[in-house]
């Protein structure tokens, strides 16, 4: 099967060509998936997209008349996909259901670790032979009480690294997690309380409508002073806006962010040459208790071959008409 693969980048290239061994014809596009580019899959059966490729409505109409049939999607969201259009059209959609939740799970650790020791800062220092350690003063982990906001996949062994830590945990699910409870003592609350007593909170929910800017000015107000917000999950969580007011007035102590809500052309490229327009991430890079990384949670061996296999698995799928587990069929 002839396969446009939009969004390519050279850290999955060779996963992909492992796990695929000549099955399928891949055809690179390091473009994003948009209006514009469509017709780049040209010939192909199949397209495969990644987390910030645009397959609305418009776009999937203009693939559906190129003949494209099944989209295999490289992340486990989808919400960048219309799934109610692709039903329309009869195009099948795959996702990557779970490639690796401890790669999520420790990058949002090793951002908490990194704010509260302020071991960035402490690294600028030190490069500079400026070994002073006036104002990188941190806090013990352990005893701090951190909210977990989704305990799924991620957020349950993000709860059972914290637990190590000696951490005191809320939590907050539709669904609860009796393994959690019983095991790593995580107590499930309201998110009113949840925001009221951590000292950390961070975020593993899937975005959709009731979560779409979950962390806003109300729920900011019922926060600590200087609560550490951390957000590895999705970026429109997060109102972008009210979170810089909140560090600027000090309410947030620190912000660690793998996702932004404007990401879509600016994360997995390099712009080192440009002068960025979005004024909002110039300012949120701004400030000396925000940590920005570019959606690289993911981004380990295991999860990159996690990927790959199944993003393989799925197009096989397609191609021989065989039930998949991955379809999304909501």
């Amino acid at each position: 099967m002839n396969v446009a693969i939009y969004s390519t980048h050279n850290f999955e290239k060779a996963y992909l060509e492992r796990a695929n061994n000549s099955e399928h014809n891949f055809k690179y596009i390091t473009s994003r998936l948009s209006t514009e580019t469509t017709h780049l899959a040209e010939g192909c059966e199949a397209v495969s997209i990644f987390v910030n490729d645009d397959a609305s409505a418009p776009i999937l109409q203009l693939l559906d008349k190129m003949g494209i049939k099944f989209i295999a999607l490289r992340s486990a969201g989808f919400n960048h996909v219309d799934i109610s259009e692709a039903k329309k059209l009869d195009i099948k959609v795959a996702r990557v259901a779970e490639y690796s939740p401890f790669a999520v799970a420790e990058h949002s650790i090793a951002l908490m670790l990194a704010l509260n020791r302020k071991l960035i800062r402490a690294n600028y220092r030190v490069m500079e032979q400026n070994f002073s350690l006036d104002g990188l003063v941190g806090f013990d982990m352990n005893g701090k009480t951190v909210g977990i906001i989704g305990t799924g996949k991620i957020g349950s062994v993000a709860a059972k690294i914290l637990h190590g830590f000696g951490c005191r945990i809320l939590a907050h699910d539709q669904i609860e997690q009796n393994e959690l409870k019983q095991k790593y003592n995580v107590i499930y609350t309201s998110h009113e309380t949840l925001f009221e007593q951590s000292d950390i909170i961070t975020l593993h929910v899937p975005l959709s409508e009731k979560t779409k800017h979950i962390i806003n000015k109300n729920s900011i107000q019922l926060m600590k002073p200087e609560v550490m917000l951390i957000n590895t999950s999705r970026g429109k969580l997060v109102n972008t806006k009210h979170v810089i007011n909140a560090l600027k007035s000090g309410k947030l102590g620190s912000f660690g962010m793998d996702v932004y809500e404007e990401e879509e052309g600016l994360f997995f490229e390099d712009h080192s040459e440009d002068i960025l327009q979005d004024d909002t991430i110039v300012r949120l890079m701004s400030f000396r208790n925000v940590l920005v990384t570019s959606h690289q949670g993911f981004l380990t061996d295991t999860a990159l071959k996690n990927i790959a296999e199944t993003t393989v698995v799925n197009l096989n799928c397609f191609a021989k008409s065989d039930d998949n587990k991955n379809e999304i069929k909501i």
